[in-house]
Parts: C-alpha cells; sequence; structure tokens
C-alpha cells in the first residue's frame, strides 16, 4: 500500500487485526455506556470507561502504543506517510485513537514536546503522555475574536522576572474534560510590536495552577462527547515559571506551524477512516432494507452516490498520502498548500458520506443507534478546527498564484 516498507505493513496489519478482535466488538457498550451515563454537562462526574483502560493496557503490551512519534526508542519511528495509514484504520471507530495513545490533541501536543521541549519538561509532561497516565489539551481559540486569523488572539503571555503571566480566555479546547487532563499548552500575544508572527508564544499550563478556571464544557449538536470534552476556560493573571515557555518568547508561531502539518495528516486521515465505515455502513443497510420492492441502493440515484464517494474517498486518500511524502521528504513548509488542501476537502468528503448514509439508515439514522451522528458532528467540526474551510483554500490559492510570478527585472 503506497510503498509502505515491511515494517510499516506490519504495524498496519497488527492495527488492522486489533481493531477488528479487540475494539470493534466492545465498541457500541462503551459508546453507549458514555451516552446514557456521562451524556451531561458535569465533567467532573465523567470517568474513562473500564474496558478502554483495559484496552489501552493491551495495545502497549502488545506494541501497538505511541505509533505517531517518528522516534524508535519513544516511539515506533514511523514516518508521517508510513503512519498515515495507521491513523486511518483508527478513525473507523471514535473510541480507537486513546487506545493506542494516537488521539489528538495529545499527539500534537507530544509532538511540540518532543521538538521543542526542554529535557525537563519532558521529563515532567512528556514522558507521562507518552505513557498515558496524563491528558492534555491545547488552547488558542477564543470566544471575542475571529480565531480565523489567529493573529487576533487577546490572550496573553508576558515575562515578569523569573515567571510569565498568562491572561484570557480559551474554548473549544479538546480534551478539557478528560478527567486525566492534566496540561494544557496555550498560545497569547507576548510582544504586539514586534512582527506578527513573532509576537505570539506558547507555554505550558497546569490545570491546577492558581487562577484557571474551567468554565463549562461546550456540547456539538447536543452532545458533551464524554469523557473528552471541548472546554472553555479562563485564565486570569495565571502565574508560572519562565521555565513553561516552549522554546522561547515569541516563537509560537514557528512552533504552530510545526505543530499542525503532520497533525493535518493526521486528522485527515483519521476522517477517512470514518468515511469508509460510514460507507460500509451505508451500503449494508442500503442493500438489506427494502422499500417499494425493492433494496434501498436500487431505489433513485443511491447506488450512485455510493460510487460517486468511493472515488471521492479514494481521490482524497491519495491526496493526503502524497501530503504526508511531501512533509517527510521536504519539510512542512515545502507542504503548505497540500496541508491546506487536504484539510479544506476531506472533512466536508466526510460530511457528504454521512449525511447519505443517515439518509438512508433513515430516523435510525439521526440516532444514537449507529455511529454517524458522532461521525457527523466530527466532520462538521474538523471544518472549523485548525481554521474554516475558507482559510484553507486561500491558502491552496496563495501557494497555487506564486508559481506564476514574474521576477521584477
Amino acid at each position: 500500500m503506497f510503498g509502505l516498507n515491511p515494517n510499516a505493513q506490519q504495524y498496519l496489519a497488527r492495527v488492522k487485526s486489533f481493531m477488528q478482535e479487540h475494539v470493534l466488538p466492545h465498541e457500541a457498550e462503551i459508546l453507549r455506556d458514555y451516552v446514557t451515563r456521562q451524556g451531561h454537562s458535569d465533567w467532573t462526574q465523567w470517568q474513562v470507561h473500564d474496558q478502554i483502560e483495559e484496552l489501552k493496557a493491551l495495545a502497549r503490551q502488545e506494541g501497538l502504543w505511541n505509533l505517531f512519534l517518528p522516534d524508535a526508542r519513544l516511539g515506533k519511528g514511523l514516518s508521517t506517510s508510513e503512519y498515515a495509514p495507521l491513523a486511518e484504520q483508527m478513525g473507523r471507530s471514535l473510541i480507537a485513537p486513546e487506545i493506542f495513545n494516537c488521539n489528538a490533541p495529545d499527539t500534537g501536543n507530544m509532538e511540540v514536546l518532543y521538538h521543542f521541549g526542554t529535557e525537563v519538561q519532558k521529563r515532567q509532561w512528556l514522558e507521562p503522555l507518552l505513557r498515558g497516565e496524563i491528558r492534555s489539551v491545547f488552547g488558542m481559540t477564543e470566544p471575542q475574536v475571529a480565531s480565523s486569523d489567529a493573529t487576533n488572539m487577546e490572550t496573553t503571555i508576558v515575562a515578569d522576572g523569573d515567571k510569565v503571566v498568562i491572561h484570557g480566555t480559551k474554548w473549544w479546547s479538546t480534551g478539557l474534560g478528560h478527567p486525566r487532563a492534566k496540561i494544557a499548552i496555550i498560545m497569547g500575544l507576548t510582544d504586539p510590536t514586534a512582527d506578527k508572527y513573532q509576537r505570539h508564544s506558547m507555554v505550558l499550563v497546569p490545570l491546577d495552577a492558581p487562577g484557571v478556571t474551567i468554565e463549562r464544557m461546550l456540547p456539538v449538536f447536543g452532545d458533551y462527547d464524554a469523557p473528552y470534552g471541548h472546554g472553555e476556560m479562563t485564565l486570569n493573571q495565571v502565574r508560572v515559571p519562565k521555565a513553561n515557555v516552549i522554546g522561547r518568547l515569541g516563537a509560537g508561531f514557528a512552533i504552530a506551524q510545526g505543530r499542525l502539518g503532520p497533525g493535518r495528516v493526521h486528522h485527515c486521515m483519521r476522517a477517512l477512516g470514518a468515511a469508509e465505515r460510514a460507507l460500509e455502513l451505508m451500503i449494508t443497510r442500503g442493500s438489506s432494507r427494502v422499500a417499494f420492492g425493492q433494496p434501498l441502493l436500487k431505489l433513485g440515484d443511491n447506488g450512485t452516490k455510493v460510487a460517486k464517494h468511493r472515488m471521492a474517498i479514494d481521490q482524497a486518500r491519495l491526496y493526503t498520502m502524497y501530503t504526508a511524502q511531501v512533509i517527510d521528504n521536504h519539510g512542512v513548509k515545502a507542504a503548505m498548500s497540500e496541508i491546506a488542501g487536504i484539510k479544506a476537502v476531506i472533512p466536508t468528503l466526510l460530511q457528504n458520506v454521512v449525511d447519505d448514509a443517515i439518509q438512508i439508515h433513515g430516523g435510525g439514522g439521526l440516532s444514537h443507534d449507529h455511529l454517524l451522528t458522532g461521525f457527523y458532528a466530527m466532520a462538521r467540526a474538523l471544518r472549523l478546527a485548525d481554521g474554516p474551510d475558507e482559510v484553507h483554500q486561500a491558502m491552496v490559492l496563495r501557494q497555487e498564484l506564486k508559481k506564476y510570478r514574474q521576477d521584477k527585472v
């Protein structure tokens, strides 16, 4: 598959096998528990299902742990393009990524610490994240500004002697409700007079630091996504050691660029896995349900929709794998157009597949009896996460027009 070497192929085969044998058989029960017992706004009562913990231990025991990290000692040494098909398999289930310790935003946060963290930061936060003992969040989006333009950020990170002071509000911070969430990477404004891409910083903020308040969890279409949650938090003059700054003050955008490249490939491949699962559900339901004397897939243009989705998924996978290879071979900066392009294309593709699958399932497709509502929420949220579609399309346009510029004489 896509020229994967034997090592990557065997990991892909093992992940597929683990998913079929251990994850999918328990998926419905675990999701039902999360909806019926924890589908409320009081995140202080949320808990990780016992079977998730058991499956995490089993995945780690079988060596299917931290597969995303391109380090042979801490992870498995897989490149972005080698890991991408594994992410697709995990995306077939809403519960799978955490089981392999490959869930967002922890993967991105761990990559930031791996590439830019000090040895002390790595010991204190990266190592327990890699062991799956704690969870993390990423605080970037803010409620009072258009976060599609990250230079609008109002949260401040200001040096004060051997401390930095953080003040502001962040929301849609994924994983903030998780009972093991202990640390947040906060991005904020440090120097408004500097170049616009050197004004911001990233800092590690423990969630139990004085001045940090988790205000609420934010539902997506009425679903609180327990036990992860997308939350709003205020940081009221929070003081942490200057040693908690990642990289240096003013380096926030450079770090974010490195974080978002592979992370977007991961997001998109997981979304393709969800699209494959939704298409399977659509075909199974459409083949077995009969109306007006025929299977649903033979009515109207339902069959044509299946064919179109098949072609679109395969095209999008090639686009994403190509993007991963550009990142591996030439770096994130060389793949700016491709990274933006897959982010604009694939969430919409997933949304379209799931929408048609819901239609085939009728009223049941709107309920929690099937995975489709969760996949739909994922798709619609991804069209805003890491920037809206329009921002990514504008990036593709800028990169494309650069090819046609004439050098000034």
